[in-house]
């Protein structure tokens, strides 16, 4: 009697193959397409680096080189002093007034347009006659070019200007100063016009973070009795501290840097006494118009310095909990 055995599986080998050739296929198709990602972002990436490169890293490259030498912009620089003109930045009273007038208005701009941006900004968050226009009327200064509104607060506020007229006008001409030239009262002058100018910016950057607060929050607040003031400290601003944060990052980077609006509006004679100095002025006062480019580009290198040392301090401290919360996917 004949026994015929049954193969479960008659094509084992038949099978296994194909299976090994799909599982190839995926694996190709797959390196095929990691690598056409890499491709993708190489090619959308490189011309942003390259134009980093050539514009920041390099000239950066360039200001510390020529700050290790007593150079003033003419032929190759020789004469090598190493850290000198460093020392001699320090040790200058007129650079240290710069630096204190530096913190003044990083100070300043933070107490007092932190305040108003925040009250104007809740006001306008709600619905009244004229909303529009008077969203449009703050925001008008920060629109303004820098070296505009200098030289127009400038002509206001010259020696029988507008100002001191309107003021003369009313019976306060007591006030009447020399806005400008006064050694005591320009700094406040000129941190009242930065106020002025950037307040606006403020407002509408607080506003976009109160258009993202959920309706549905305030109501429920509402429906449990709590007032105005209370929805607003409770609900309204811990929603909107990541705004809040990130505007003082950008008026605490941007205080340090502010040169266009001082530039334009302090006297050169007040400037030059360190009144009204910032580290920006001192820097082109010393280095393009003394012709003393290695120092110049030593006080470019502290400027620099203090900046990314203020940002880094910055978001290690302040903005760390929103970055973290930005990131997702990440592994504990």
């Amino acid at each position: 009697m004949t026994t015929i055995s049954h193969d479960p599986n008659p094509a084992g080998s038949a099978t296994a193959q194909p299976a090994g050739i799909r599982r190839a296929g995926r694996s190709s198709s797959r390196t095929t397409e990691t690598r056409r990602k890499w491709y993708e972002i190489i090619g959308l990436t490189t011309p942003a680096i390259v134009v980093y490169v050539m514009f920041v890293l390099v000239p950066m490259g360039f200001a510390v080189y020529y700050s290790l030498f007593r150079w003033r912009g003419v032929g190759p620089p020789t004469d090598f002093v190493g850290l000198n003109n460093y020392v001699l930045a320090f040790q200058d009273p007129i650079f240290r007034d710069a630096l204190r007038n530096n913190a003044f208005i990083v100070v300043g701009s933070l107490v007092v347009q932190g305040p108003i941006a925040l009250g104007i900004a809740l006001l306008l968050n709600r619905s009244f006659r004229g909303r529009r226009v008077f969203r449009l009327l703050v925001f008008v200064p920060y629109v303004l070019a820098e070296v505009t509104t200098g030289i127009m607060w400038k002509l206001l506020l010259t020696d029988g200007g507008t100002v001191d007229a309107l003021l003369r006008s009313v019976g306060l001409g007591a006030l009447v100063r020399p806005w400008l030239a006064d050694l005591d009262i320009v700094i406040w002058t000129l941190l009242f016009l930065l106020t002025w100018k950037y307040v606006g910016f403020a407002i509408i950057l607080l506003l976009a973070g109160l258009s993202n607060v959920p309706a549905e929050l305030t109501e429920a607040a509402q429906i449990d009795g709590a007032g105005w003031w209370q929805i607003q400290r409770h609900v309204t601003l811990p929603l909107l501290g990541p705004t809040i944060r990130i505007w003082m990052f950008l008026s605490m980077i941007g205080s340090l840097q502010v040169f266009d609006m001082i530039w334009v509006t302090s006297v050169p004679a007040v400037r030059s006494l360190g009144a009204s100095a910032t580290m920006a002025t001192y820097m082109v006062d010393n280095g393009f118009f003394a012709r003393l480019w290695g120092y110049g580009n030593a006080i470019a290198v502290i400027l620099f310095g203090i900046s990314f040392i203020a940002a880094l301090l910055f978001q290690r401290f302040l903005l760390r909990r929103d970055i973290e919360g930005a990131v997702t996917g990440r592994k504990k």
